[in-house]
């Protein structure tokens, strides 16, 4: 056989990929064991029937040819007003980009603003295709480690020390998997930072509607950012459109015409039925929004009152998104061995700090994703299993 591509091999070099919790977990429910799972970030309540038939009457309405390759021009439109509402920065259909998910955002976001061979820089902990996205686009994945200590709020002189030779940064707030939400001291530090150094920041707030303390802030709103800046969005975590794979990028008109012409070399756009759905789905306004985001801070709630009374394990500050970073150190065991135990003595699983990088390492990240009653059973549960770990 031919020799593969370095850019495809070497897109998980360790061969692994840091979900073997997860799949240990459904092999086990595979063969009739019955576990509680708060591995991945799926809502435990589908997509709302009333997108569903949006989608359904688009589709049966003729909406299944080639849809128009950067995104039909009312979703293009709609996304332009709700960031610019938003953010406060102007924004039209030429600074928008419609993509088949938040993922292919951010592949197609880093071919952009990383030239192969140069540093592209993320922050650990990290969204777990981070490294090998950067790698598939032919970068120089480089971690900067965030600091538990520091509320995994990413330190400015840490970036700066690696800025040198770098084309680009990519940030997630609200953050996966730590749910901490960066403040604006930070983004205001890593927006100089990019200005100094002329990078390229890949701004990824797909959580942009899951905020429970503090304020989402888009760097792109940032004094002079704009025109560096590409902001990753999808309806997969604001509307429960996990499966529908419809995202978008923004930025400078002049980078969101070349990924247009990328799109139409790869991807060919996203299904105009799919799009129909998330144009109906948008206008529903914040109040939609704010309904799919509820479960989750209530759960969020739920995890602070029960583990404000114990001490064995400590919550990471946990202001958005739909997970909570517990740190384990006390017990004494790794994420990963704790993930494992926890999985084989309480059939919980949970994904280990270390599948999100060396800065998780001693954490676990644990998903509100289950029913309230059930999710603060298991949470009563997982404590109970760590302190007998710390007898």
């Amino acid at each position: 056989m031919p020799v593969l591509s370095p850019r495809l091999t070497n897109i998980t070099p360790s061969g692994s990929d840091g979900w073997e919790v997860f799949t240990r977990a459904r092999q086990m429910i595979a063969g009739g064991t019955p576990v509680t799972e708060l591995t991945i970030g799926e809502h435990d309540i589908r997509t709302d029937a009333s997108i569903l038939g949006a989608m359904d009457k688009a589709a049966r309405g003729g909406h299944t040819g080639y849809a128009m390759v950067p995104g039909i021009l009312a979703l293009r439109t709609e996304v332009a007003r709700r960031v610019e509402e938003r953010t406060g920065v102007e924004t039209t259909v030429e600074n928008v980009l419609i993509t088949p998910g938040g993922q292919a955002a951010l592949f197609a976001s880093h071919l952009a603003a990383c030239p192969e061979g140069h540093k592209a820089l993320f922050i650990d902990p990290y969204y777990a295709t981070y490294p090998g996205t950067l790698r598939g686009i032919g970068g120089i994945a480089t971690p900067i480690q965030a600091h538990a200590e520091d509320g995994f709020q990413p330190r400015i002189e840490d970036i700066e020390a690696e800025a040198e030779g770098a084309a680009s940064l990519l940030i997630n707030s609200p953050n996966n998997p730590t749910g901490v939400v960066y403040t604006r001291e930070t983004l205001e530090g890593i927006a100089e930072v990019c200005k100094r150094h002329d990078l390229w920041l890949v701004s990824d707030e797909v959580y942009d509607t899951q905020v429970w303390e503090g304020e989402h802030i888009s760097p792109r709103a940032l004094p002079d950012m704009a025109e560096r800046t590409l902001v990753v969005g999808s309806m997969s975590k604001s509307h429960a459109m996990t499966g529908s794979r419809v995202g978008w990028i923004v930025g400078p008109k002049e980078a969101i015409a070349h990924l247009m012409n990328l799109a139409t070399h790869t991807t060919y756009g996203v299904a105009g039925f799919i799009q129909d759905a998330a144009l109906f789905a948008l206008r529903q306004g914040p109040a939609f929004e704010r309904k799919i985001a509820a479960p989750f801070e209530r759960r969020r709630a739920i995890a602070v009152d029960i583990l404000k009374q114990q001490n064995h394990v400590r919550l990471i500050p946990a202001d958005g998104a739909m997970y909570v970073m517990l740190d384990i150190r006390e017990t004494g065991l790794t994420g990963e061995e704790f993930a494992n135990r926890l999985l084989d003595d309480e059939h919980i699983a949970v994904m280990p700090g270390e599948s999100f990088g060396q800065a998780a390492a001693g954490h676990i990240r644990v998903a509100m994703t289950i029913d309230d009653e059930a999710y603060g059973d298991a949470l009563r549960r997982l404590c109970a299993f760590a302190a007998t770990l710390c007898e």
